[in-house]
């Protein structure tokens, strides 16, 4: 059974600037849990109210922020799941402004962060500045943007600075001592570490150099360090949160939502809290 987060009569927001200052920040979720856990779905993904759906299903199951991905037709950074998951969206007509509209709708009743993975390209021919204003205003906390490396977001962050949003940068198995302090040093609230070269996507093992990977990353910037790309089953979960601050599940749930496109409340439910509860006993 699961439960969908509701708001009570005693807990309606009469404004959004009064919703907006009862949702917990970034940084804060890091600071309070001793493991956060970042489930991730694609928006539109079987339809757009299911999403909507989803966001309450997976919050009620433990989520402590949750992504959301916006559909690109070109997304080099993702696997087959995800990829089919976008043409699904993308099918349906969802945008980013309409992805933003859902936050914007669900933040009366969603008490946990937001952000959105988005490509590059539907950010900047919505406008950049346009962007960052819209998602700010909705709830949204920060973006991801996979195609976006921090050397060529100057006008973004300059953006994001004057609104106090973030955008969330990735180092990986490659990264060099340079580009871990330079990525460490831009002023985000943690950082993503992808656990693999390569795509998104299910994974049967982890990278066996992974603890001795973040065990370098922390002893040369101080922020903290959420893991993802490849995370398939609550043992791994487990095992990764024993060595990093957060755990980022993408794949293993789009591919159960794209399984069961009618009805995929329960098994995203049963999934999601499955892994929730192995990353908060660390």
């Amino acid at each position: 059974m699961f439960l969908v987060t509701t708001i009570a009569p005693g807990d309606f927001c009469p404004t959004k600037k009064s919703c907006l200052k009862k949702l917990m920040r970034l940084k804060e979720v890091f600071e309070s849990k001793s493991k956060v856990f970042i489930p991730y779905i694609t928006c539109g993904d079987p339809t757009l109210s299911k999403t909507e759906e989803l966001i309450g299903i997976i919050e009620s199951a433990g989520a402590d922020i949750i992504e959301l991905g916006v559909p690109f037709s070109d997304p080099i950074a993702d696997g087959p799941i995800i990829q089919a998951a976008y043409n699904r969206a993308l099918r349906n007509g969802v945008s980013l402004e309409r992805v933003i509209k859902i936050v914007e709708r669900e933040m009366w009743q969603i008490k946990v962060p937001i952000i959105l993975l988005s490509y590059y390209n539907p950010i900047y021919k919505y406008g950049i500045e346009r962007f960052v204003s819209y998602a700010k205003d909705a709830g949204i906390s920060a973006v991801v943007i996979p195609d976006l490396p921090p050397e060529e977001a100057k006008e973004l962050m300059a953006h994001c600075e004057k609104k106090d949003f973030s955008i969330i940068f990735f180092l990986a198995p490659t990264s060099t001592d340079e580009r871990i302090w330079f990525i460490g040093s831009k002023p985000a609230p943690f950082i993503y570490y992808v656990s693999i070269t390569g795509i998104t996507g299910i994974r049967d093992s982890l990278s066996t150099h992974l603890k001795q990977r973040l065990q370098k990353i922390k002893g040369l910037c101080k922020k903290p360090i959420a893991v993802g790309f490849g995370i398939s089953n609550p043992s791994q979960a487990e095992e990764v949160a024993r060595i990093a601050d957060g755990v980022i599940v993408g794949s293993a749930i789009v591919d159960i939502i794209g399984k069961n496109l009618v009805s995929p409340e329960k098994p995203v439910f049963d999934f999601v809290s499955s892994i929730a509860s192995c990353v908060h006993k660390v």
